[in-house]
């Protein structure tokens, strides 16, 4: 009888353990066969694992109220890699952004590409592409 709670007790752990990586979500939700440009001011910028967020608001339809958009990043190991840091983007920071859209509409996506408006400084989420002339 004795062996039962203990074992109880390491599955619960085991299963404790497991649990984050079934949170994981896949990439699935956005759409790689299209490309949208926005243009805009950075409301935050969250460097955290594992994937970096970017919030940008853009000028929507009733101009009192911007559209908050919600760009999601690999992780800040990963971006390290190809030149950012977690001071690379900044609150007010006015930015065109290159992205992969969310499929079901709503504002948001996998971030490709951001370019800083005040100096043109490009920053991207893939390697090969900070190798092309004129994006370091």
């Amino acid at each position: 009888m004795k062996r039962f709670p203990r074992r109880l007790v390491v599955l619960a752990a085991l299963t404790a353990l497991v649990l984050p990586a079934f949170a994981h979500h896949s990439f699935a939700m956005f759409d790689f066969t299209k490309t949208v440009t926005i243009t805009g001011t950075v409301k935050e910028f969250q460097w955290t694992n594992p994937h970096v967020v970017l919030w940008v608001n853009t000028e929507g339809k009733d101009p009192k109220t911007p559209d908050l958009w919600t760009l999601e990043m690999t992780s800040p190991g990963n971006l390290t890699r190809t030149g950012w840091n977690r001071k690379a983007l900044n609150p007010g920071d006015k930015v065109v952004v290159e992205l992969n859209p969310l499929r079901n509409g709503n504002l948001g996506g996998a971030l490709v590409k951001v370019t800083l408006t005040a100096t043109g400084q490009v920053f991207s989420t893939n390697l090969r592409d900070m190798e092309k002339p004129g994006l370091k």
